[in-house]
This record gives structure tokens, C-alpha cells and sequence, in this order.
């Protein structure tokens, strides 16, 4: 049952198979059902969370999955990982392939190694014409350079966890990508985030909370969970003059049509 003070929302990027899950999942799943939370799209980052996430989305009505190789993790992909990733895209709730893309700010794997993961993600994501949802963390240039010269699938995609200006969020939707708020719009010095949450055109916008990372300010420092996404939408909504049921509503349907096709 939902809360009185419930509206619709989507949480567009979880990672609740992660161990910090594991004693209290369902009841954070009670947690962001009576939040409102219609839908959550769990998110895979290498191919053992990827497998979690379709386990998760079988499991749970609310649930749905996407699979992919992180960054951080590209140097480490076996040799037949891009046919390990379609056969679990195949999955009958699996909508997306991700989190792909570049992270130049851990370099956790070298950067030749991630473009071509990068790279090798997208095609796959064309070939199967399934919405992609991108991970950039101080490598705006070098992702928006291979998007533009590869191409993204024509199910389009989402920059996550957004983190750069208006000028790359202009440049992202002139490409077909949604751009999705996290957490981190609420976070005190963080002006040039809710700059971009106040001017992107609801249409392009999605809501999520990373959890377990990037709490919204309530929560900042503590475990992240589907829940919380409503103090994100809150002060995203006030950032924009509207109500936060307005844009809960907003941000569900365009989740559903970038990831349900409706």
C-alpha cells in the first residue's frame, strides 16, 4: 500500500543485487513501493551483476534489468563477453544494455581498454536495437566523440548520474539521450547540476538514485535505496515550479517509454 503522501516515481538506475542489500531487501522494496516507486530498472556492471539483475527483474514485478561492463571493469572481460551479454539480454525482462561507457576520473581500467569495450557495447546495443544507459564520470569529450561517430541504437539511451553542464546536456539530447538526476542535485555546491535539472525539457528527464551510492541530501553519507528518489524529485521539482508529483508522473512515463516502448 502506498503512502498518503505517494506519487508515481521511477528509480531509472539501482544496483540493489549489490551484498549491501542483502539483509533488508525486501523490506526496501516495501520502502519504495509505499514511496510510489512504480518502477526500477537495476542496473549490471560487469557479467555476474548483470546475471544478478535478470534474477532480481524475474523476482519482482517492479523490477526490470540491464546488462553490461562498466568501465572499471573492461579490462577484465573475457574473451566472449559480448555473447554472454546478448544471451542475457534475451532475457524477457531485461531492457537495456549498461551501464556502459568511460570513467576517466578512477581509471580503474586504461583508457584504450574502456573505449573499446565502450565501443563494442554500442554496436551490440544497435545491432539489438536496446536503449543503452551510459556511465561518464570526467570523460564528457572522449564519450560524446565516440557517440557521435558510432552511434547510438534508434531505441535511444540515457546519460546517467548526470554530472556535466548544460551545454553537454544540450549536445546528449541533440543525440536522442535522456539525461537522468541523481542524488547529488540536492548536495549544497552542486549549482551547476540544478541548473541543468531546471532547464532540460521534461520530456528529456529521468529520475534515480544510484542506490546504494549518492543519497540524496537526508540521507547524504548513508546507504542510498529506491526510496529516496522522492527528496530527489522534490528538489527537482522545486528547482522547476512544479509539483513533485508532477514530475514523478513525467519522469515514470518517460521511463516506460525509453525502457517498455510505451
Amino acid at each position: 500500500m502506498k503512502g498518503t503522501h505517494a506519487y508515481p516515481l521511477v528509480d531509472s538506475h539501482a544496483h540493489l543485487d549489490f551484498h549491501d542489500f542483502d539483509r533488508d531487501r525486501e523490506t526496501v522494496l516495501q520502502r519504495a513501493e509505499a514511496a510510489g516507486v512504480e518502477l526500477i530498472i537495476n542496473v549490471g556492471f560487469d557479467l555476474d551483476s548483470s546475471r544478478k539483475a535478470v534474477q532480481l527483474a524475474a523476482r519482482y514485478s517492479t523490477i526490470y534489468a540491464a546488462v553490461g561492463i562498466h568501465p572499471h571493469d573492461a579490462a577484465a572481460v573475457p574473451d566472449d563477453y559480448l555473447g554472454q551479454l546478448e544471451a542475457l539480454a534475451a532475457a524477457p525482462k531485461v531492457v537495456a544494455l549498461g551501464e556502459m561507457g568511460l570513467d576517466f576520473y578512477r581509471d580503474r581500467s586504461p583508457r584504450p581498454q574502456q573505449k573499446k569495450v565502450f565501443r563494442e557495447q554500442l554496436a551490440l546495443a544497435r545491432r539489438l536495437d536496446m536503449p543503452v544507459i551510459l556511465h561518464d564520470r570526467d570523460a564528457h569529450d572522449g564519450l560524446m566523440a565516440i557517440l557521435q561517430k558510432e552511434g547510438l541504437p534508434r531505441a535511444g539511451g540515457v546519460l546517467h548520474c548526470f554530472s556535466g553542464d548544460l551545454s553537454l546536456a544540450r549536445e546528449a539530447m541533440a543525440l536522442g539521450l535522456y539525461i537522468s538526476i541523481a542524488g547529488p542535485v540536492t548536495y549544497p555546491r552542486n549549482s551547476v547540476l540544478r541548473a541543468v535539472a531546471a532547464a532540460v525539457p521534461a520530456e528529456n528527464l529521468l529520475l534515480e538514485t544510484d542506490a546504494p551510492f549518492l543519497a540524496p541530501g537526508p540521507w547524504r553519507g548513508r546507504r542510498n535505496e529506491p526510496a529516496y528518489v522522492n527528496a530527489t524529485a522534490e528538489a527537482v521539482a522545486s528547482l522547476r515550479g512544479c509539483t513533485a508529483a508532477e514530475l514523478g508522473s513525467a519522469c515514470l512515463a518517460n521511463a516506460k517509454r525509453l525502457f517498455l516502448h510505451y
